[in-house]
């Protein structure tokens, strides 16, 4: 069975830990076959620590590297040539033989480009004090630019034509300065010299890899950021270009030849809830972030702040509605409630127009001014409802698989695949609970071209 990996929040729930555990050799299973990205870009950071002690943050290349699993960059990845680069070489100084060789790239993914983080960096600026938490990695602009100009899109497989590689950094870098004025950022021809030399070490496939390396064996669906920061669902505007949810994978999955619903749909939550940078973080608890340091998160000049909360139930049950349900929990952080005994569950919120103990979901995704609205009451909630399961872990599973009914499948007690037990071996086929309203698909993205690159 296939799996699909989402964050039920924020991001930073511990994806590329869970992905690891679910690549590593386990006996009598059939080894993963390849892990394959469908959403973001190179903004993700997924931490993979091994029992060696070796670190990595995970941003192109699949989580499962360190096992030896390929990873597929899908149609819906954006991909950025000179991040990969440099992320193959730290994977080859930490003892990864030849990182590039473990990587296909589907020709038709859209590439990030230095005018694009120079556009998503200029943009940011220029909100000041009302900056959306941008990674500033030009993620945002690359998904507008390639809706609003669909034939003129730098993509993956242009890497191997310099002629239409130069036409379209061109056009692009001229359009995006016409709008901003000029962008820091390289002369086209240095990007071009990066840029086919990226198509010269990795191998560019068509249309017809991935339904044939899903019939090969299990692959794992490593999604990138959380369904809290969605571009639909998400709490606008403080959201994300990139459809977060399970959608991407199943509309691959689709196209293979697979019906929805046979991958297993697992989502990811910390013990307690985090969020990096501005927006809604109604559970947020300054004092956690002395009690709980991060060793792999922290201030970002784009992003702002990693901030920590209570675990906040509202949210991630609306996390789980909007994504149309999961079969399973992969809990992580469960040492916290341990070394933090002041660790709540938050149950519901107070706010000026009265308690709330759950986040409406909108009979109508895709309705950004209704999503805006629902930030707005957010930001004046506070939290209601405290319930503390004591420092044992055990209670801490059984509560939050109460909050978010349903069942969790892995339990994480630290950063390494050795720190981790499943259930997964034994658990049969997928079939979702907790479902809630229905999904839009990355064919809608046109609905709302208002929006402005975040």
């Amino acid at each position: 069975m296939h799996t699909i990996v989402v964050d039920l929040g924020y991001g930073d729930a511990g994806k590329g830990t869970v992905v690891d555990r679910l690549c590593a050799p386990r006996p009598g299973a059939a080894p993963v076959t390849a892990v394959v990205r469908f959403n973001g870009g190179a903004q993700a950071a997924h931490n993979v620590v091994t029992t060696d002690g070796r670190h990595h943050t995970f941003a192109q290349f699949g989580s499962g590297t360190f096992s030896g699993v390929p990873t597929h960059l899908s149609r819906l990845m954006l991909v950025d040539p000179p991040a990969l680069a440099s992320e193959a070489r730290h994977l080859a100084e930490l003892g990864v033989p030849d990182p590039l060789a473990l990587l296909t790239v589907d020709r038709r993914a859209p590439l990030t480009t230095p005018y694009h983080a120079a556009a998503n960096q200029a943009r940011e600026r220029a909100r000041g004090a009302a900056r959306h938490g941008s990674c500033g990695m030009g993620i945002g602009e690359t998904a507008a630019y390639a809706l609003a100009h669909p034939a003129d899109t730098p993509t993956a497989g242009d890497c191997t034509s310099r002629t239409t590689l130069r036409r379209k950094l061109a056009l692009l870098r001229d359009r995006l300065t016409d709008d901003l004025g000029p962008l820091r950022a390289p002369p086209v021809e240095a990007c071009l010299d990066a840029f086919t030399a990226f198509a010269d070490h990795v191998t560019l496939v068509d249309e017809t890899h991935l339904p044939r390396l899903l019939r090969r064996g299990p692959a794992v669906f490593e999604g990138a950021q959380g369904v809290l920061l969605d571009e639909w669902h998400g709490f606008h505007p403080y959201t994300t270009w990139s459809t977060t949810t399970f959608d991407g994978a199943e509309s691959l999955l689709a196209e293979a030849g697979r019906p929805r619903g046979s991958a297993l749909r697992l989502g990811v939550v910390r013990t307690y809830t985090t969020r990096h940078g501005p927006g809604p973080l109604v559970t947020e608890d300054p004092a956690l972030a002395d009690a709980l340091p991060e060793p792999h998160n922290g201030h970002g000049r784009w992003q702002g702040a990693f901030r920590a909360g209570h675990f906040d139930a509202p949210a991630h049950a609306y996390a789980v509605a909007v994504c149309g349900g999961v079969d399973g929990l992969a809990v992580t952080h469960l040492d916290a409630p341990a070394r933090c005994p002041g660790l709540r569950i938050v149950r519901g919120y107070r706010t000026p127009d009265g308690p709330m103990d759950r986040i409406p979901t909108a009979a109508r995704p895709g309705d950004l001014v209704r999503q805006q609205r629902l930030t707005e009451r957010l930001l004046t909630a506070r939290p209601d409802g405290r319930q503390s399961p004591g420092n044992d872990p055990h209670a801490w599973t059984e509560a939050i698989a109460g909050a978010l009914s349903a069942p969790v499948l892995m339990e994480s007690y630290g950063p390494t695949a050795a720190d981790k037990t499943d259930s997964l071996g034994t658990f049969g086929e997928a079939g979702a609970v907790g479902e809630g309203a229905e999904v839009t698909g990355p064919g809608s993205r046109n609905r709302c071209p208002e929006r402005s690159p975040a």
